[in-house]
């Protein structure tokens, strides 16, 4: 991990850069360990880096390198353990308007597609893009299509995507480049947080 200067009052610790739930995990750790200290205004998880603003009344770029290194010393305690939520999502994958390509590019069923969407239970590895907007990983790698050449000018809400090694479930109707595997109802957004696992469950329609 290293910290790095990106205003005159932020930092970003950044961390090994992939996709990997104990890169995840460390981070969720250390976050919740900086996220209390006195005069760090905001304190912003995401992927492999957190993201610090401070109060440049009480902190310089040294005095918060310090504090960062103190705060996460191994001698300083035992790591926090984090808690995550395990969030199930009802998904009708009839009204995946996608999926037949995906399952051209997987060379398999549809059927194979929605076990394979289904078969994991996902980390919430980001929020962003648009508020309740949750970046899932991973996809299985045979189904991690790349995102539409063209996007979309209008995607519903509760659409669920597909885009390379992760999937998402769009809160609001909007546009957006991600290939369509189903649709939920699901509608409580703000219970997301960075670390979270989500498991898509399939379900029929009622009509």
């Amino acid at each position: 991990m290293y910290i790095e200067l990106v205003s005159c009052n932020s930092v970003m610790m950044r961390y090994e850069a992939r996709i990997d739930e104990t890169i995840l995990d460390r981070v969720q750790q250390d976050y919740l360990r900086l996220k209390n200290i006195e005069g760090f205004t905001e304190v912003v998880p995401s992927y492999a880096s957190i993201w610090i603003e401070f109060d440049t009344a009480r902190f310089t770029l040294e005095s918060v390198r310090q504090n960062i290194t103190t705060v996460l010393s191994p001698l300083k305690s035992k790591r926090t353990v984090a808690h995550f939520d395990l969030h199930e999502i009802p998904v009708d994958y009839s009204q995946g308007i996608d999926l037949e390509c995906i399952a051209k590019f997987a060379q398999c069923s549809v059927e194979e597609v929605i076990r394979r969407h289904t078969e994991r239970t996902y980390r919430v590895y980001a929020i962003g893009f648009m508020e309740g907007f949750a970046y899932l990983g991973t996809v299985n790698s045979r189904i991690a299509v790349p995102k539409l050449a063209i996007p979309r000018t209008k995607v519903p809400k509760g659409a669920v995507a597909i885009a390379n090694a992760q999937t998402a479930i769009y809160p609001l109707e909007s546009a957006g480049g991600w290939n369509i595997v189903g649709v939920t109802d699901f509608d409580d957004f703000k219970l997301f947080k960075v670390g979270d696992k989500i498991r898509f469950i399939a379900v029929r329609s009622e009509e």
